[in-house]
């Protein structure tokens, strides 16, 4: 039988996949790819309906997780997502929380185990192409880098993706929103510092996802749950065409040909 072209996303909670890689999953589904997502945690660690997070009185982390994954699901559909495999790992919550000393936490889990259980399922579907965070997860939370250490162990154990790929968010466009956001008299509520962003010499790979930034939009109101911390949502539309439409990332290994300019097109040299 001829092998359907598989791509492979591994993101630490439910929520994850919109950002970075929602409009390379649509697109790659739209196009036929056959599309993975591979979910580490539950979830546990985000706020619950009343707002509580895990350290506040009552926060139910369990009912969080329910709620999540339900979310989870639903986002996966607007996006077209072919395959859901769930890790089912415990939120470790962000760097310095108390829930990061849970024995379960996936960030406790010992690389060995969880790096079977995602090299179990690159066996099963065999991705050409897995993307997940750099190996500062993005901005260090522990799910995140321990998401990018079993994702580089599994494809180095099992010698099955051609390409490998870290989400980025150039460092040019980080700037770029902050301006425009400040033009429409809007406080984002921080600054980005110096260290916030990837280098724009660093990035490898720009993909056009304008066409699906309605899904992205979509897929991430699908996680309500979360509204609260998706700064992103309560921007006016101009600024998250142009925040969603463009989706960047770092090529950490290729074993195929690819351009010597910008990639546009994860799948140069596999298709």
């Amino acid at each position: 039988m001829e092998h359907q072209l598989t791509l492979m996303a591994v993101h630490a909670h439910p929520d994850d996949e919109v950002l970075s890689t929602g409009g390379l999953l649509a697109r790659s589904a739209q196009e036929g790819v056959r599309t993975v997502l591979v979910t580490c945690t539950n979830g546990e660690g985000g706020d619950d309906d009343a707002g509580r997070k895990p350290e506040d009185e009552g926060h139910d982390g369990e009912a969080v997780a329910r709620r999540r994954l339900a979310e989870l699901r639903e986002s996966v559909g607007l996006l077209g997502i072919s395959d859901l495999e769930l890790l089912g790992y415990r939120d470790s919550g962000m760097e310095g929380w108390s829930t990061n000393a849970h024995p379960e936490a996936f960030a406790n889990v010992p690389l060995e185990t969880s790096t079977a259980k995602l090299a179990a399922l690159m066996e099963r579907y065999r991705p050409d192409i897995v993307v997940t965070y750099d190996d500062n997860g993005g901005y260090g939370h522990p799910d995140h880098i321990q998401a990018h250490r079993i994702a580089v162990a599994a494809s180095e154990r099992t010698g099955i993706p051609r390409k490998f790929y870290e989400t980025a968010v150039p460092r040019s466009g980080v700037e770029q929103m902050f301006e425009h956001v400040k033009t429409l008299g809007i406080d984002p509520g921080f600054e980005p510092d110096e260290s916030f962003g990837t280098p724009d010499e660093l990035i490898t790979s720009a993909i056009d996802v304008s066409a699906y930034v309605v899904q992205k939009r979509k897929a991430l109101e699908a996680h309500a749950s979360q509204g609260e911390n998706i700064f992103l949502l309560r921007l006016p539309e101009e600024i998250q065409q142009l925040i969603y439409g463009t989706e960047s990332f770092v090529r950490r290994f290729s074993t195929v040909p690819v351009p010597d300019d910008i990639e546009s097109d994860l799948f140069a040299g596999l298709r």
